[in-house]
């Protein structure tokens, strides 16, 4: 069965990671007989630049097609002045909605390499392994009526709604309670229930949820607290249960523990497909320089594997594979310049790609 991913590198440094994530996922490939068919197509400012539209209908309709999509990162200074309508991150937003890709996992790891990397003290960091489960396509983001209107003395007013029904909440507490269950089976949802009504009804519904899932153990934390919980007592976390806010903020104070947003992998998941979303942007003021770190597009691409359906059991061991590859190499001391410290090689993009393929025997 062959498994169609559709490959939007983006702009700036996402040209380029995406690149060796590419290289990787043709050797697992050809490891594991996965029969990738990679299509390429644009997104983002370089499309907006091409079409005058961050998200072109072609590429749409190759997203919507394919089995998974790899994306690398979109957006710059060069589009800050254009509409709010027609940026580039117009384009995560419309992928996110029309694929209807309401679950966001984005795990923050500690790699024992890598421990030192983080701004914390060892015993704070060392061993984190957490997971966060953001809900995508709801809430403040999306939520109407938004916008900005003008009132009748000369002032503005900014209108953003936080919404949320029942089966929105329902489908991502499922998510959360599932992945639960394959690691250290705790949950900890994450709400601001004594000020918004709407958290209130999450803090139900999930609650609700959690009837059918009694071998895991549920909490509930404020978000502020959960803030502060992050640095103070990161390693009491294993999944975190986020709306899309909530889930924006924390999953990148998350990342920040591990040492570097550069290291960090992601994937947006619905029925069956799953879209790579590395939690960094496109560093402007790096690309073409060979600087970047692809170690958390190659793990996205891993996650990517894992949880798209038409790649099967064997997209679960070539994401392992993957996994095992990335850390294999942090463990002989190669460096990209956002995670190195004294002692350490340092490398470029290209040969960290080429080092992590080629760990892959």
């Amino acid at each position: 069965m062959t498994a169609k991913i559709a490959v939007l590198p983006g702009d700036g440094i996402g040209v380029e990671v995406v690149e060796q994530a590419v290289a990787i996922l043709n050797k697992v490939d050809a490891k594991y007989g996965l029969k990738l068919e990679m299509e390429h197509a644009l997104v983002g400012g370089c499309a907006y630049d091409e079409y005058k539209k961050p998200l072109p209908e072609a590429t749409l309709k190759l997203a919507k097609e394919a089995d998974a999509v790899l994306l690398g990162a979109v957006g710059g200074p060069k589009w800050e002045p254009l509409d709010y309508s027609v940026r580039p991150e117009r384009a995560l937003l419309g992928l996110r909605s029309e694929l209807d890709l309401f679950a966001n996992l984005r795990p923050a790891k500690v790699y024992p390499a890598l421990v030192d990397a983080s701004s914390l003290k060892r015993e704070v960091v060392e061993g984190i392994d957490i997971l966060v489960v953001r809900e995508l396509v709801g809430g403040i983001y999306f939520g109407k009526p938004k916008g900005v209107e003008k009132l009748p003395d000369g002032a503005e007013r900014g209108v953003n709604t936080l919404v949320y029904t029942t089966p929105e909440i329902e489908r991502i507490a499922r998510v959360a309670f599932d992945a639960a269950r394959k690691r250290r089976k705790k949950v900890c949802s994450v709400d601001k229930a004594n000020v918004l009504e709407c958290t209130e009804l999450w803090r139900r519904v999930v609650t609700n949820i959690h009837k059918n899932y009694l071998d895991v153990e549920l909490s509930h934390m404020y978000v502020d607290n959960a803030a502060m919980q992050l640095v103070r007592a990161p390693k009491q976390f294993d999944v975190l249960l986020c709306d899309n806010m909530f889930g924006d903020i924390l999953s990148d104070e998350a990342a920040m523990l591990t040492g570097s947003i550069g290291m960090l992998p992601s994937a947006s998941l619905s029925a069956g497909k799953g879209m790579s979303e590395t939690i960094h942007g496109s560093a402007p003021g790096i690309p073409g320089q060979d600087e970047a770190n692809p170690s958390a597009t190659s793990l996205s691409a891993a996650m990517v594997l894992e949880f798209t359906a038409a790649a099967g059991e064997k997209g679960r061991r070539a994401a392992r594979e993957i996994e095992r590859a990335v850390e294999k190499v942090l463990a002989q001391g190669y460096r990209t310049g956002d995670i190195h410290t004294p002692g350490m090689k340092l490398v470029g993009t290209k040969e960290m790609g080429r080092r992590v393929a080629e760990a892959i025997q």
